[in-house]
């Protein structure tokens, strides 16, 4: 990783004082703080008018509570986030998350990550991110709903298809857009469909949504792989995870001829001689809604689960590594078990899945490593596309949309591969996505104004 010079070291400094204990959003600013130093020393106006330092600081951050009703009749209390951090290229847009472990640093490190993925996808949107901790496993329909409607009780006030257009991350489907849409529209008396993202197909939904991110994922990845004369044909893949990123991506890279070596929840990890069957763990996750050990059970011999605490499923020897569950997951020690076992690309679907150290370790040993908000970017490039649809009163079918999602994913490539050749660094994604998504926003900021 590059020496932060004394400016951005600054800054950096800056941050971690004004959010102290806040230990990932100081880890997202760091990784895009390192990219800019050759930035800054080519343009040092970059440094004009606290501009770096005003993109490090969200425009909005917006603390609720969320009381609502269990099954037995009793009062829940939870915390509802949104912090909305840079509309400079347009409305905020960026998931909901609800899980227990949301707090205001994840809700901001997630948003600013946001703002340069959504600036690399092209589209015109800025960049926020939210949630609750409330933890939507094992709770009946009738509480996911009863919450829903309080959560966006509260939050209706702050978004709009001109100002906040949240959509889904984990813990929120399909079903919970869904439960909030109607909150929404019921509190508004206006039928918005722009103001949500990931909603039903009966409703305004865009065909390709939910195969959005891990679509999206496996193409850059096969993009990443033919700058070195390879495709995914033949290539043994593990994905972490089994939701919805991380089903989609396998798909797609079953499309491309590869093999999927092993997937995961978090209870553990599956492994099949023969290849993951995938309808299988589909049938189990998404119908049976049931764990993946379930998968070993059903497929006996040449299949084995792994359970959580007694092995990572970065043991297995792969050729590609797609983590695609939470933040810090893949770690030094297994990068270092992944590169020994032949590893040669990582492409992260999660956001920010790997600590540093373990991506300094793949850039050690010249793994092509793509970032989570260049790889990832399918999911908000076409949360974008479904805003089109909805502004127009239209309906595209799957292949097209498809179609859009494979350009704007191979341009984002093929975007963050020029920038690092600018700047001496060919084949650095990380340099690159960071870099090209700084200087858009940058240059929006500029011509706005001190605002």
């Amino acid at each position: 990783m590059a020496l932060l010079n004394e400016n951005l070291a600054t800054i950096l400094n800056q941050v971690r004082s004004r959010n102290p204990g806040e230990a990932e959003f100081h880890q997202a600013v760091k990784e895009v703080l390192e990219s800019l130093g050759k930035v800054v020393s080519k343009h040092p106006d970059y440094l004009d008018d606290a501009l770096i330092e005003r993109i490090c600081e969200p425009e909005r951050q917006i603390i609720f509570r969320v009381p609502w009703i269990d099954d037995a009749g009793q009062v829940r209390i939870n915390r509802g986030f949104r912090v909305q951090f840079n509309s400079a290229l347009g409305p905020y847009k960026g998931g909901l998350r609800f899980h227990p472990s949301v707090n205001v640093g994840i809700v901001k490190f997630l948003g600013f990550e946001q703002i340069f993925k959504n600036a690399l996808s092209g589209m015109p949107i800025g960049g926020g991110k939210g949630g609750s901790d409330f933890d939507p496993k094992g709770r009946s329909d009738r509480e996911v709903m009863r919450f829903c409607q309080s959560f966006m009780t509260e939050l209706w006030r702050h978004i709009g298809e001109y100002t906040d257009v949240p959509a889904g991350d984990i813990g929120v489907g399909r079903r919970e857009i869904g439960y909030m849409f109607g909150q929404f529209k019921r509190l508004t008396n206006r039928y918005e469909a722009g103001v949500l993202t990931g909603k039903g197909l009966s409703y305004g939904g865009s065909l390709a949504r939910s195969e959005a991110t891990g679509f999206g994922t496996v193409y850059f990845v096969q993009r990443m792989l033919e700058t070195r004369g390879q495709t995914l044909e033949g290539k043994r893949i593990s994905v972490s995870g089994s939701g919805n990123v991380a089903i989609y991506a396998m798909q797609k890279a079953l499309k491309f001829g590869a093999t999927i070596a092993a997937c995961s929840d978090s209870d553990g990890y599956v492994t099949d001689a023969r290849g993951i069957d995938l309808d299988l763990i589909r049938e189990i996750k998404e119908v049976r809604r049931e764990r993946v050990s379930e998968y070993a059970r059903i497929k006996g011999a040449g299949s084995q689960f792994i359970p959580a605490g007694k092995g990572s499923i970065w043991n297995v020897p792969c050729d590609v590594a797609l983590p695609c569950a939470t933040q810090n997951e893949l770690s030094s020690e297994d990068a270092t078990r992944l590169v020994n076992n032949g590893l040669i690309a990582v492409a992260e679907g999660a956001n920010m899945p790997c600590t540093p150290e373990a991506i300094r370790t793949f850039n050690d040993a010249g793994v092509l490593f793509a970032p989570g908000k260049a790889a990832n970017a399918g999911g908000v490039a076409t949360s974008a596309l479904e805003m089109q649809q909805n502004a127009s009163r239209d309906r595209w079918s799957f292949e097209k949309t498809e179609q859009r999602l494979s350009e704007i994913m191979n341009n984002i490539h093929d975007r963050c591969y020029a920038t690092s050749e600018e700047y001496d660094e060919p084949g650095n994604y990380i340099l690159g996505a960071n870099v090209a998504g700084f200087v858009q926003v940058a240059e929006a900021m500029r011509a706005l104004g001190v605002v």
